[in-house]
Order: C-alpha cells, then sequence, then structure tokens
C-alpha cells in the first residue's frame, strides 16, 4: 500500500477552514479537481456515516466515489473512508483519507493523508487530483 500526503497553508484561521472542510455548501465548492462538477451528492462531513458523490467531467465522464466518515473533531481533523465504483456500479480498492487543521503563522495548514492507496500509479493519480483540488480550495476560501 502507498500513502500521500499534501499540505496547503492558508490565510484563514483554523476554525474557518474547518468550515470549509466539513460544512457541504462550502465542500462542494471545492471538491473534486479543477473542471469538475459534482451533481449528485451525499457528502456532510459534519457526521460519522455514508457518503457518496459523482462528479461529471466538461466531456460528460462520471465518476462515482464513496466511502464512510469515520471520525469528525472539530475544529482539528475529519476521516473518511474512500473507494471509487466501476461502470457496473462495483465498488473497488478501499483507502483512508484524513484532513487535519492545524494553526499555522499565516492562518492555518490543511493536510491530507490519503492512505492505503493502491500502489504508487493510483497514488500518483491521487495526488495530481488533490493537487487540482487545492488549488480550488485556495482560490474560493474566504
Amino acid at each position: 500500500m502507498t500513502n500521500l500526503r499534501l499540505e496547503r497553508d492558508l490565510p484563514v484561521t483554523p476554525e474557518r477552514l474547518f468550515e470549509w472542510i466539513s460544512q457541504t455548501d462550502k465542500l462542494l465548492q471545492w471538491w473534486g479537481p479543477e473542471g469538475i462538477t459534482v451533481p449528485e451528492y451525499t457528502l456532510d462531513l459534519r457526521k460519522e456515516g455514508p457518503w457518496s458523490t459523482v462528479m461529471i467531467n466538461a466531456d460528460g465522464d462520471r465518476y462515482h466515489v464513496s466511502g464512510v466518515v469515520t471520525h469528525v473533531r472539530p475544529p482539528h481533523s475529519i476521516g473518511f473512508t474512500w473507494g471509487w465504483h466501476d461502470d457496473t456500479g462495483a465498488r473497488g480498492h478501499e483507502s483512508h483519507v484524513t484532513f487535519t487543521v492545524e494553526p499555522h503563522e499565516i492562518g492555518a495548514r490543511l493536510v491530507i493523508d490519503h492512505r492505503d492507496l493502491d500502489g504508487a500509479d493510483q497514488a500518483a493519480r491521487h495526488q495530481k487530483g488533490w493537487e487540482s483540488t487545492l488549488r480550488k480550495l485556495t482560490s474560493t476560501i474566504h
């Protein structure tokens, strides 16, 4: 299994950053890589339980991902499982994501730990996706 860690420093309070990673209306503004929309979702990272999103790119390709929120510790961290669905709807390999919010000299730091990825290729694809997603967060948060 392969693990991935990304960090982003943002000029907001840790409490404000936690709102942006947990409240559905804010989360949907940056969830998914650039060019992706999220028209279908059951995404509430404020409580433990199942979640699901369908992301659609500009070509109309659909990407279904789901999991279970495993912990919510405001204003510090949220953990959830992550699994892509194939074209038949079958859920594939499950990995684990933790969003951690830490105080930082410019405001707050978001740490994304994506663990138990199925090899280097999957980790590289997720890194590209998370980096694009973090660019959206950086340009959206206020």
